[in-house]
């Protein structure tokens, strides 16, 4: 469920560790006599099902379009191939198919997984599975300045295009790995130890608050995010927790001595197909990679978008401060073509989870 709130601190420090390739820190113990929800889940996780999936109209000529409508219970994620890939559980969308075209919807839950197909006859032509597979498949959208837009809504964390963390099928296209030499994980700077983060045994995670999270750490929260394109800007609107980066791409300077911010100050250049986004100007009251930083980080971001389906993001970090060198992370992330944007998010209900970890 997304928005379970009891539950969103263990499951964001989760996520991030493994976005950041560090181990979760461990949770408390359960008290005494109480199992703890996690393991109650496990034991009682209810089956997965299709309760309906139709088309209609069934026969169509060819140019007409097609609702598809479907609605499933307790899936571990739902798929429509050839087209759309992933959506929601429950959904309805319109498909144009060009050929007669089988769809099949697919499921995966505790009992295994489910497919039922529909297919749509198109007047004047008969099955062919591959030719649907290639009209299903589309270009990226260019803007009106000929460059990748990099618009909509995408998952969270690794994986990316139609692989296991995207939308299922097909091997998933190589992540963007060229680090350029830069190591993957962070190195301290000696006598900089105070930087990195120790928490007690009861602390609830960073995330339990709410707060803003900077650079790749943002992107590894369960929750989708949103990038809104145009000629001359990119806004990147978080859903967790509610935050957004309105970022010039003209290639126009920083501001001379940006106050320091949450987000910091972002500015952004093109490199050939790639949105090159340099962001300085933060403060000192973030995290990143497992560390506390000064307000000398430094962040440079790289979007790009090999496929419809796929946008791929390198982040070089630094801070003189703290780190060593330099240190590189990549990842890709799955568009989601179901959602039309990111929900509201509001962190309505912050309290001191070490209170249900008491004996």
């Amino acid at each position: 469920m997304r928005r379970q709130t009891w539950t969103v601190a263990a499951l964001l420090a989760g996520s991030l560790a493994s976005l950041l390739g560090q181990a979760p820190a461990q949770a408390p113990a359960p008290a005494a006599g109480r199992g703890s929800s996690g393991a109650i889940q496990q034991r009682v996780q209810p089956p997965a099902r299709i309760m309906s999936f139709t088309a209609e109209p069934a026969s169509v000529k060819a140019g007409d379009s097609v609702l598809l409508t479907w609605a499933t219970e307790n899936p571990n994620g739902v798929t429509i191939d050839p087209e759309p890939g992933r959506v929601t559980p429950r959904g309805r969308i319109q498909v144009t198919p060009k050929v007669t075209t089988t769809y099949t919807l697919s499921i995966g839950g505790p009992n295994g997984a489910q497919t039922k197909s529909v297919t749509v006859n198109v007047a004047g032509t008969t099955a062919d599975n591959a030719a649907a597979g290639q009209a299903a498949k589309k270009e990226v959208p260019r803007l009106a300045n000929g460059k990748p837009d990099l618009s909509g809504v995408y998952n969270f964390g690794g994986g990316g295009g139609r692989g296991a963390a995207g939308r299922g099928g097909a091997a998933a296209p190589a992540a963007a790995t060229n680090t350029g030499g830069l190591p993957t994980t962070p190195t301290l700077k000696a006598g900089a130890e105070k930087y990195k983060v120790v928490r007690a045994a009861q602390d609830s995670g960073r995330t339990a608050d709410c707060m803003p999270l900077p650079g790749p750490d943002a992107f590894g929260v369960p929750y989708q995010f949103q990038l809104v394109h145009s000629t001359n800007s990119l806004a990147i609107l978080h859903e967790y927790p509610g935050t957004f980066r309105t970022i010039p791409t003209t290639g126009i300077p920083h501001v001379a001595d940006p106050d320091p911010t949450w987000m910091g100050d972002s500015v952004a250049h093109w490199d050939g197909d790639t949105l090159v986004v340099d962001t300085i100007g933060f403060n000192d009251k973030t995290e990143i990679s497992g560390y506390k930083h000064s307000e000398a980080l430094h962040l440079v971001e790289r979007f790009s978008r090999p496929d419809f389906e796929t946008l791929q993001y390198q982040a070089v970090i630094e801070d003189p401060n703290v780190f060593e060198r330099p240190f590189v992370v990549t990842r890709n992330f799955a568009l989601r073509p179901d959602l039309a944007k990111v929900d509201e998010f509001v962190c309505e209900n912050n309290r001191d989870y070490s209170i249900f970890f008491k004996k």
